[in-house]
């Protein structure tokens, strides 16, 4: 029998720690976006940071070099004499805000997911000896959804999947006897801890291993 460590509702960031972080990271990003990204790629400088820090001749010479090559593919699908040299060209206005746009909402969206923790996601087994019980929870917040899979080697077990908070809440997802296994979906109503109660009836040991995955602090066994 054996449980995986995984991190409590208190050490996971905030809401408001995350839209924090995300906003930090987003201004990063733009700051970023017109002092490097955009003068050095596009050899467009619209606080002059970028010339001042030699990025936007950079930026300048790919652009020429871009129009160049388009040049050179266009005299050669054409089998035409090799045009004149093509002047560097700057993005119209309307392109260069669509540009911008588009580049910035990469960079937040980025950011933005970037700040997002992972689904949690833990498993627990446990061995029941014939006659005996055991029960697992999740720490859940009301709204929180868990989905769940758990499976019996060695027999059949009698399962009741509820939930119990303060002030004596309580309620019954589903109850069974002599099943295999089960897999399904939890949402809270409540606050409180919701999982499942185990017994063997058999006459030999089983082993239960429980998969689940979502929006919860902690999936620990009673004692």
């Amino acid at each position: 029998m054996y449980n995986t460590d995984m991190p409590t509702r208190a050490e996971l960031p905030s809401s408001a720690q995350l839209v924090r972080s995300t906003f930090i990271a987003a201004g990063v990003a733009a700051a970023l976006l017109v002092t490097v990204v955009l003068p050095s790629e596009y050899g467009i400088d619209p606080t002059g940071a970028g010339r001042a820090l030699g990025l936007t001749e950079m930026g300048e010479i790919k652009t020429q070099l871009a129009d160049e090559a388009e040049a050179d593919r266009a005299k050669d699908q054409a089998g035409q004499t090799p045009a004149a040299p093509v002047a560097p060209t700057t993005p119209a206005p309307e392109q260069r805000s669509s540009l911008l746009g588009a580049i910035f909402a990469q960079l937040v969206i980025g950011s933005a997911q970037a700040q997002t923790p992972a689904a949690k996601s833990q498993e627990i087994v446990v061995t029941l000896q014939p006659g005996e019980g055991t029960e697992v929870k999740a720490d859940m917040k009301q709204g929180a959804k868990l989905t769940y899979s758990w499976k019996v080697d060695g027999g059949t077990v009698n399962h009741d999947t509820h939930g119990a908070g303060p002030g004596g809440k309580e309620v019954s997802y589903s109850k069974g006897r002599g099943v295999p296994g089960d897999e399904g979906e939890i949402t809270a109503g409540f606050d409180g801890g919701h999982g499942w109660f185990w017994r063997n009836r058999g006459s030999a040991p089983v082993t239960v291993k429980l998969t689940a995955s979502g929006d919860f602090g902690s999936l620990k066994q009673a004692k």
